[in-house]
């Protein structure tokens, strides 16, 4: 091979995909826990010494669970919830509220704003990075740019309430006709505050053509925490999701949300085998 020949090879070579998945940033972002569905039933002290076994790393608390990681905990009670986490290396990421803006009585809509201002309050002293809200649906009658508009509204001032306390407001991919990632994007669009953004939630409408290249793109800039569910389902590709994150450079947490129910005494077993399983597609 002359000198010529040489160079247009590597030349080829640095186009190759081989080259190309070579040149990627490497993973920054780590794996957590929902406690919806998986650790409903576990209390406190079993999602922190299950998640230590397994090697998770941090935890979304969701709202109404054994855990009772509620915002009624006392003063006392916040400290020691913080503690026990702390002392078992579990890091609290989130809290998932419940709390939603889309229904036509707005005095439903304040009350669910005062309750987000509450679950705020509590990952403050918790020392968590957000409150997951949720839009849940379109009301009949209404017209949508009417919902989407007053959604992003209620995002506004629950997302100056955050800033107050030095959290964040993430907005889950959430509903039967809200999860359409343009929906979102609108709701968004309603919303400039930077530390409201959105909860990517690996939703069928995500695929567009069996790629999610389309709607990460659409959402990527608002990117503020991530649900996984089950990563062996051949109808999502993880795999795609994962490289992506890892090009925009996603450092936060991909949190497990699968949709069983785990037995508490198995729950370690469970965790390590799905660590496994996310560690063959994040790095792969």
């Amino acid at each position: 091979m002359n000198r010529r020949q040489f160079l247009q090879s590597v030349g080829a070579l640095a186009l190759s995909p081989l080259a190309l998945s070579a040149a990627e940033p490497k993973r920054k972002f780590r794996l957590g826990l929902v406690t919806y569905n998986v650790a409903a039933q576990w209390d406190l002290a079993t999602i922190i010494e299950n998640c230590r076994q397994a090697g998770i790393e941090g935890v979304e608390f969701r709202t109404t669970h054994k855990h009772g990681v509620e915002p009624t905990l006392t003063a006392e009670q916040r400290r020691d919830v913080k503690k026990r986490c702390a002392d078992g290396g579990l890091i609290i990421w989130g809290l998932g509220s419940v709390c939603e803006f889309h229904a036509a009585d707005l005095a439903v809509v304040k009350k669910n704003i005062a309750d987000c201002a509450e679950f705020v309050k509590l990952a403050a002293d918790l020392g968590a990075r957000g409150v997951k809200v949720r839009p849940n649906g379109l009301v009949k009658g209404v017209p949508e740019e009417k919902t989407l508009a007053q959604i992003g509204a209620a995002l506004v001032e629950c997302g100056r309430i955050a800033a107050d306390h030095g959290v964040e407001i993430w907005l889950e991919v959430h509903g039967r006709e809200t999860q359409e990632p343009t929906r979102i994007r609108k709701i968004m669009d309603a919303c400039p505050n930077k530390n409201v953004g959105i909860c990517w939630n690996s939703n069928p409408p995500d695929v567009k053509d069996g790629s999610v290249k389309w709607s990460f793109d659409l959402l990527k800039d608002r990117l503020l925490s991530c649900h996984i569910n089950d990563l062996n389902n051949p109808k999502y590709p993880y795999r795609e999701l994962f490289a992506r994150m890892r090009a925009h450079g996603y450092d936060r947490f991909t949190l497990c949300e699968h949709g069983k129910s785990v037995p508490a005494a198995e729950g370690a077993a469970f965790l390590k085998e799905y660590r496994q399983r996310w560690l063959e597609l994040a790095d792969g």
